[in-house]
C-alpha cells in the first residue's frame, strides 16, 4: 500500500491547482495492492517451477543436439536458452517491482517487467535468426542425425514442456501479465518444437529424409519468431504510453459524457504502467450549478467497476477556469 499510495499523493500535488480529488480513493489502491501482491507470489511460484524444469531440459537437448549432430534440438534448446533468460528476467522483474518509488521514480520500477519482456522478445529474433542461417547450410549439404535418439530426448523435451506449461497455468496469471504470457507462449512453442523434433526423427528413422531436420528447423524458427513479434509488438505499445488493448477509449469517454452535468471533456490518457495496472487521466468539463466531488465520486465509480482502473487522475473544470492549450 505504501508504494502506491506515495504515488498518489505525488500526482495530487502535482495537479493542486484546480484540481479536485476523490480523498477516499487511497483505499482502492490499498485494495488493488494486496491483489497484486497476491498474483506477485503466484507467478514467482510458478515461474521457479517452470525455471527448474526448462532449465534442466535446455541441458539434455543441448548435450542430446550435440551427441546425435541434430540441428532440431540445438535449435530446441537454443528457444530453451532463451525461454530460461526470459523466466530469470521475469522472476528479476518481480523483485525489482517491489522496492517503493523514490522522489525521481514516482512510478517505482513496475516498467523493469515490461522491459525485460523486450529484451527477452528481440533476443528472440537473433535466436530465429540464427537457426535459419545453420538450417540453410544444412539444406546445402544435409548430414547424418541420429534419428533414434533425438525422437527419445525430443520426447522427454515434449514432456518436460507440458509440465512446465501446467505449472504456469496452474500458479501463475499467464492471461493477465505479459512476462508470464511470454514465458507460456515460448514454452508452447517450444513443445511444438520438440514435436517437430519428434516428426523429423521418424522420417530419418523410416525414409532417411535427412532433410527433414533443417526443415523443420526453420518451422521452429518461425515459432520463435511469432512469439517475439508478439512480445515486441506489446512491450512497445506499452512503453509508448499505448491505450490498453482492452479498453475502447471511445467508450470510456461515453461513459464519463453519460455522468449527469458532465458537458465536455478533453486530455484523456489511458495507458498501462505494468500488466494489469493501467492508469487514466482527463479533465472532465462540468456545468457551474454541480457539485464537482458528486460529480468526481460518480466518474471514479464508474471508470473503477467498468474498465477495472483504480488509478484515475481527474480534474473537475467549471466554465470560469481558463486552462491553457495542452500539447497532448
Amino acid at each position: 500500500m505504501k508504494k502506491l499510495r506515495h504515488h498518489h499523493e505525488h500526482g495530487h500535488g502535482h495537479h493542486h491547482h484546480g484540481h479536485l480529488h476523490h480523498h477516499g480513493h487511497h483505499h482502492g489502491h490499498g485494495h488493488h495492492h494486496g491483489h497484486a501482491h497476491e498474483h506477485a507470489a503466484d507467478n514467482r511460484k510458478g515461474l521457479t517451477i517452470a525455471l527448474i524444469i526448462t532449465g534442466g531440459i535446455m541441458i539434455l537437448e543441448f548435450v542430446g543436439g550435440l551427441l546425435t549432430n541434430s540441428l532440431a534440438l540445438l535449435s530446441d534448446s537454443a528457444h530453451m536458452l532463451s525461454d530460461t533468460a526470459a523466466i530469470a528476467l521475469s522472476l528479476a522483474a518481480f523483485w525489482f517491482a517491489a522496492r517503493p518509488p523514490s522522489a525521481n521514480k514516482s512510478y517505482g520500477y513496475y516498467r523493469f517487467e515490461i522491459l525485460a519482456a523486450l529484451f527477452n522478445g528481440l533476443t528472440l529474433f537473433v535466436m530465429a535468426g540464427f537457426i535459419v542461417f545453420e538450417a540453410y547450410e544444412r539444406f546445402i549439404d544435409p548430414p547424418e542425425v541420429a534419428g533414434g535418439t533425438m525422437m527419445v530426448i525430443a520426447l522427454i523435451g515434449l514432456a518436460a514442456n507440458l509440465i512446465s506449461a501446467w505449472s504456469l497455468m496452474r500458479k501463475s496469471d499467464i492471461k493477465g501479465n505479459i512476462n508470464v504470457r511470454s514465458a507460456y507462449l515460448h514454452i508452447l512453442g517450444d513443445a511444438l518444437g520438440s514435436v517437430g523434433a519428434i516428426l523429423a526423427g521418424l522420417l530419418m528413422l523410416l525414409f532417411d529424409w535427412y532433410i527433414a531436420d533443417p526443415i523443420i528447423s526453420v518451422i521452429v524458427a518461425l515459432l520463435i519468431l511469432r512469439s517475439a513479434w508478439h512480445v515486441v509488438n506489446h512491450t512497445i505499445h506499452i512503453l509508448m504510453e499505448g491505450t490498453p488493448a482492452a479498453i475502447d477509449a471511445r467508450e470510456v469517454e461515453e461513459t464519463l459524457l453519460a455522468i449527469r452535468g458532465v458537458k465536455n471533456l478533453h486530455d484523456l490518457h489511458i495507458w498501462t504502467i505494468t500488466s494489469g495496472m493501467d492508469s487514466l487521466s482527463c479533465h472532465l468539463i462540468i456545468e457551474d450549478d454541480q457539485d464537482c466531488q458528486v460529480v468526481l465520486q460518480e466518474a471514479i465509480r464508474r471508470i473503477e467497476e467498468r474498465f477495472r482502473i483504480q488509478h484515475t487522475t481527474i480534474q473537475i473544470e467549471k466554465s470560469q477556469l481558463q486552462h491553457a492549450h495542452l500539447r497532448i
